[in-house]
């Protein structure tokens, strides 16, 4: 049995069910298990994928991402999502150090064409790419015999990178298990059933977007709308229109959603819930649809964890503000000291998971891996507590980590591309307080004696290697920085300076 043979029994079960809606267009458990396997054929019989190979997909949101992903759990393969988000030269790095022997690419996105490795295949999903063929193309040659008889859930399935505090991110390495465990602790959490309907709005590219409520939705026999990006108008319009029973919505959605000139008069009432995570998620935000008459659901977890860890549930105990919930269902959460010991309820401490739903490794990374995981746990690098009851609260994030709009920065990243600037001597980057984003990233740099510099330049030589979203939203020049007494730079104390300077500034 692989993951895909879910889709298989929902077809057989419910043939003509909606699956995946999309812009108008439905599409049946039958038409949808058809589609998996003729992707499956074509990619095993034109392309040569196998088990263990990568297939890497830069798309927005559409129906044939999940078809790729239940393609390749069919074919023992792995999906590579990549964020459109990100930079060339940072596609290009995850391509190379994922050793993609396919790239699936939409039209919008075909810059990374350039210096893309000749080993690599691709298909063009609305275009015909210069060197490659495109996807309909590619489903016309495919004859029969798409099934890999050695694939089951132990196969790895998704490596899904993620921004790391070395600089380079890591390709956190999830197996089909982990995605069928962290559906049932999705189903759990929802009290979902093949009755609900999913509005899938966040980027298939995180695992949150793609594994809190859509895949699990999809391996219950229930219909998911995909919508390609976010945009709020839209989301309204869908929850209005469509009449979807769950969502997902990170922090800085729910502040636009519920700042959108549509939503005093919005009809919400087929959600019986709304999940929201990635961050510590502010009170007032929360209140907002729960004055509306829908629940909100807090979910801790990681790229790591697939993400689904620790969670409130629907019927459960929502009454104590603050909290993420409780362990899952299928998986351990404790609360444990430097040497991994589980500290007294109530004490502060590292949160670490253990379960099914864990990555199996960083790929292609021994290292980080075995300074991860210790005999099975995770150890998160997040702080937070856990009460006499079992409930757990966030405290802190990991070590110098930006949430910017639910995306992660870390500042060791932008620092490695601040540095490379001949003019550039030292460097740190922290997080400042922003009422639209939750936080934008700073960078406080000490120029080369002699230079003049100056912020545009430097900008423009960030944004020509990373995201938008991690280009310092203020670039301060300094002479020196907080350091311990080993010269390392004090984060935390760069950000006290930060907020008293911009306190001054608000002063005068």
């Amino acid at each position: 049995m692989d993951l895909c043979s879910l889709i298989d029994r929902n077809a057989a079960f419910a043939p003509d069910k909606t699956a995946i809606a999309f812009e108008g267009e439905r599409l049946s458990y039958a038409a949808f298990a058809a589609r998996i396997e003729r992707t499956a054929t074509a990619l095993k019989q034109e392309l040569g994928v196998g088990r263990g190979d990568r297939v890497a997909i830069l798309s927005l949101n559409r129906p044939d991402y999940l078809v790729l992903l239940y393609a390749s759990a069919r074919l023992g393969a792995m999906l590579v999502p990549l964020n459109w988000r990100l930079a060339v030269a940072e596609q290009h790095f995850i391509l190379a150090d994922a050793g993609a022997k396919v790239l699936l690419l939409e039209r919008a996105f075909e810059g990374v064409l350039a210096e893309l490795a000749p080993g690599t295949a691709v298909v063009g999903l609305d275009f015909a790419p210069p060197r490659g063929r495109t996807f309909e193309g590619l489903l016309d040659c495919g004859g029969g015999g798409g099934r890999n008889p050695h694939t089951d859930l132990s196969c790895p399935l998704l490596i899904v990178y993620t921004s790391g505090t070395t600089g380079r991110p890591k390709g956190a390495v999830l197996r089909q298990e982990a995605l069928f465990w962290n559906g049932v602790m999705s189903q759990h959490m929802h009290n979902m059933t093949s009755d609900d309907h999913v509005l899938t709005v966040l980027p298939f590219f995180h695992v949150g977007g793609l594994n809190i409520q859509t895949t699990p939705a999809l391996q219950l026999g229930a219909t998911v709308t995909v919508h390609s990006r976010f945009a709020p108008d839209t989301a309204l319009a869908a929850i209005e229109q469509e009449r979807p029973t769950l969502t997902v919505m990170v922090p800085a959605i729910i502040q636009a959603v519920s700042e959108h000139p549509a939503w005093t008069e919005a009809d919400l009432s087929s959600l019986k819930a709304v999940a929201t995570g990635s961050t510590i998620v502010p009170p007032h935000l929360i209140e907002r649809f729960v004055a509306r008459g829908v629940p909100v659901l807090q979910v801790y977890g990681s790229t790591e964890t697939c993400p689904i860890a620790i969670y409130t549930r629907l019927g459960g105990d929502l009454s104590r503000a603050g909290s993420t919930g409780l362990a899952g269902l299928c998986c351990e959460a404790k609360v444990v000291d430097l040497s991994g010991g589980e500290v007294p309820a109530g004490t502060p401490g590292e949160i670490a998971v253990r379960g099914p739903n864990v990555f199996f490794e960083y790929w292609g990374n021994e290292a980080a891996t075995r300074e991860a995981l210790h005999d099975g746990w995770y150890r998160t690098s997040d702080i937070g507590l856990c009460d006499p009851d079992g409930y757990f609260w966030v405290r802190d994030r990991k070590k110098n980590l930006i949430i910017s709009g639910g995306e992660n920065v870390y500042p060791a990243e932008v620092e490695r591309v601040l540095l490379e600037h001949p003019d550039v001597s030292e460097c740190a980057v922290i997080g400042r307080p922003d009422p639209r984003w939750d936080e934008v990233p700073v960078a406080y740099v000490i120029r080369r004696s002699g230079s003049r510099l100056e912020a545009d330049e430097l900008r423009m030589h960030i944004q020509a290697q990373l995201a938008r979203y991690k280009v310092p939203r203020d670039i301060v020049f300094v002479t020196d920085l907080p350091r311990t007494a080993l010269g390392k730079v004090q984060h935390f104390l760069l950000k006290q300076l930060d907020a008293q300077s911009r306190a001054q500034g608000e002063a005068s």
